[in-house]
């Protein structure tokens, strides 16, 4: 398209954008002196041919449009996602599902485009191993719920255990929310398990209460176990009016475009994830500008960069956030970052549960302890427990399943003896 002369040496460099070229056409085909040669040197100057030009002017004419028609992007569905997570990540998979299922189906090729764009921009797929897990626990969770649905059989101290009242101790918390199972939610329980207010609760009370009397950070730590979402959950059923509460999920392996990408999801944005982090950013502050108490559960999984971004979050000039880092090992992550560890108002440690308080704790928790005698109850924390709270979660989950299962069953020590053996891990 160049032309020799004086006239291709002044157009050499020269560029024009499409939509100034043809505003400027148009205005004189309006003024009626709009010739050949203006278009071919409009040709020149946009870096296209003559007869593009001509298509331009058309298109200006008839549609009103002068910029690019845009195409309609292609999105994946979220039932898309799951289906590829299923699949490990094959993308063929993926597509031979679609076709099954009928409608208009884009090539292969596009969806490898459309997959690699999303993971690029932080969408997370997660590992085939951990879906499966997942599903398998749900299952196991769906199993003893329904196995307790049933009721205990007619025999020795499941039918006690089963009818008697709760006492005021094991009442669940009031105002936490809770789901179809009782539990709040967020916490997986066994059947008929209650929450209990523990002095962990009223000392993560009083640390983020004063927290966001400040707008502050506070670190919650602890050994594995001890029932740190748990007792953060409770600490949090009664806020402020006009603060919420957002629990933002920690990705395995996080980098800080998934780490955005966990914060958009976990704040609930309208609209699809940004494709810049300009963007993203912008939408989280603007959502982050009304009070709101910002917990990362399983921090101790945050490297540097994600701790800066939290950091970035916390100290924007629009935000209203308290930060609340929980985890174990989270106090050790926040050492790699030293100017987000001098903020911290606050470590609170979640320790075990004492010798006395376990078994007042435990009696509260589910009726099924309360048939135990308090001696037994020692003998069991001392013995497997040890003042683990996830540990005595998952005891009472199988003396619960024994005693439904097993005909003429009783809580004594040969029973809880043999159960030890299933929550302790292999030496």
């Amino acid at each position: 398209m160049s032309e020799p002369g004086a006239w291709g040496e002044v157009t050499a460099g020269l560029r024009v954008s499409r939509p100034v070229l043809v505003a400027r056409l148009l205005e004189l085909d309006a003024a009626g002196v709009l010739t050949t040669a203006h278009v071919r040197a409009g040709a020149q100057v946009g870096g296209v041919t003559v007869r593009t030009v001509w298509r331009w002017l058309e298109a200006a004419r008839t549609e009103g449009r002068v910029e690019r028609r845009r195409r309609a992007r292609l999105e994946l569905s979220d039932h898309a996602w799951e289906v590829l997570a299923q699949a490990g990540g094959n993308v063929a998979v993926l597509h031979r599902h679609l076709k099954r299922d009928g409608g208009e189906v884009p090539s292969l090729a596009s969806l490898y485009r459309v997959v690699q764009r999303d993971l690029q921009a932080g969408r997370l797929l997660p590992d085939r191993a951990v879906v499966r897990r997942e599903r398998e626990e749900q299952q196991t969770r769906q199993a003893l719920a329904e196995l307790a649905l049933a009721g205990p059989r007619e025999v020795g101290v499941a039918k006690v255990a089963a009818r008697r009242p709760p006492c005021p101790a094991s009442a669940a918390v009031a105002g936490v929310p809770v789901g179809e199972s009782g539990a709040a939610v967020g916490v997986v329980l066994p059947a008929g398990a209650q929450l209990v207010r523990t002095s962990s609760v009223r000392a993560v009370a009083e640390a983020v209460g004063q927290a966001m009397a400040v707008q502050g950070a506070v670190c919650v730590f602890g050994d594995p176990g001890r029932g740190k979402t748990v007792t953060v959950r409770m600490a949090l059923h009664e806020l402020p009016p006009g603060w919420k509460v957002t629990w933002v999920p920690v990705p395995v392996r996080p980098s800080v475009a998934g780490m955005r990408r966990a914060v958009f999801d976990a704040l609930a944005l309208p609209g699809r994830f940004p494709h810049t982090s300009a963007l993203a950013d912008a939408a989280v502050a603007g959502v982050l500008g009304e009070a709101r108490v910002l917990v990362v559960d399983e921090a101790q999984r945050l490297p540097v960069p994600c701790l800066e971004y939290l950091q970035s979050l916390w100290d924007h000039p629009d935000t209203r956030i308290t930060l609340v880092l929980c985890g174990a090992g989270s106090e050790r992550a926040l050492a790699r970052l030293p100017h987000l560890a001098s903020r911290i108002g606050a470590w609170q440690e979640v320790p075990r549960l004492a010798g006395a308080e376990a078994a007042d704790v435990m009696t509260g928790f589910h009726p099924l302890w309360r048939t135990v005698p308090s001696p037994d109850l020692t003998w069991i924390d001392q013995s497997c427990a040890y003042g683990t709270f996830r540990t005595w979660a998952a005891l009472t989950a199988h003396l619960q399943n024994a005693l439904l299962t097993t005909a003429d069953a009783a809580v004594d020590r040969s029973l809880l003896g043999r159960l030890f053996h299933r929550v302790a891990p292999p030496l």
